[in-house]
């Protein structure tokens, strides 16, 4: 007992070391197991591959029943080449459709070409009829020669008064006939215009004396008139700016300076028919003046250049 007693910690450490060290180094008996193990899994292998070749059997096996389902198969593919045919024998049918197509392609490109058998008719069709001179057919039916029916000389001031008749002795001295006034329809604020107010006035003209001044009011302008300022029915007119420009006029500053409207209507011996009171009628459609007769009219007997 004394002995145990006496034992230093540091025997106590060898003495364990010792026990692990045993604890690690395999026994005999070990040894034994650990070899058996080893030679199990090594037989393992060879009990495994029976499994493996049913597998590979059963892999076999599989393709006899594809070989039965192939079997069966024909007959379908029977049926369907034997549905096919009907779909062969209507290919045809698109193939009479496509030939179609072409031979009416074919015939509208003939058409759009001209060949050569078509070219005789081509030259044997008439030339466009061209616009005749309708001063020709005046000379020979007197009833279709234009005349000036009126001429309309309008001096629009805007206001009454002073300015107003300055201008009403203007136009009676350019015309030798009275002007009269005209009033207005409505007030106008912004222009000082009252409805009522006499703010213009106007001259009518006829035969000779329209003629006279139409020539005189045309030299004011040069002589020349733009093509727009004709309408449907032949009529027209146009501005002079300065009253000045008339020939045979001369400035007085007490009258100042005014400007003018000239509006002048043509019409054909016939239109009395429309106007009178009684047994009043329409004017036919081939006896109605035309912009291009009026336009002929005024260059032949005016020597107006139209634009």
């Amino acid at each position: 007992m004394a002995e145990e007693k006496a034992a230093t910690p540091a025997d106590k450490k060898v003495a364990t070391e010792k026990k692990v060290a045993k604890a690690k180094v395999p026994s005999a008996d070990q040894k034994a197991v650990t070899a058996e193990k080893a030679v199990k899994a090594k037989a393992q292998p060879a009990e495994k591959k029976p499994v493996a070749k049913k597998k590979v059997e059963e892999k076999v096996a599989k393709p006899k029943v594809t070989a039965k389902k192939k079997a069966a198969k024909p007959a379908f593919s029977a049926v369907k080449e034997k549905a096919s045919p009907k779909k062969k024998a209507a290919k045809p049918k698109k193939a009479a459709s496509a030939k179609k197509k072409t031979a009416s392609k074919k015939k509208v490109a003939e058409a759009k070409t001209p060949s050569a058998k078509k070219k005789p008719v081509a030259e044997e069709k008439a030339e466009p009829k061209l616009v005749k001179q309708t001063s020709g057919e005046w000379t020979k039916n007197p009833m279709l020669k234009p005349r000036i029916e009126k001429v309309t000389v309008n001096m629009s001031v805007g206001k009454s008064g002073a300015p107003l008749e300055q201008a009403a002795t203007i136009l009676q001295q350019l015309t030798t006939q009275k002007p009269s006034r005209r009033q207005a329809k409505k007030t106008i604020r912004e222009f000082g215009i009252r409805k009522g107010e006499s703010i213009a006035c106007l001259v009518t003209l006829r035969k000779e004396k329209a003629e006279q001044f139409l020539r005189k009011a045309l030299q004011a302008v040069d002589n020349k008139l733009s093509k727009y300022c004709f309408d449907r029915q032949g009529n027209f007119s146009f501005g002079i700016k300065e009253h000045i420009d008339i020939p045979g006029t001369k400035y007085l500053p007490q009258l100042g300076i005014h400007g003018m409207d000239v509006a002048v209507s043509l019409g054909r011996p016939g239109y009395r028919v429309k106007r009178r009171h009684r047994v009043k009628s329409k004017i036919g459609k081939d006896h109605l003046l035309t912009a291009d007769e009026a336009i002929l009219f005024i260059k032949d007997e005016f020597d107006v250049e139209i634009k």
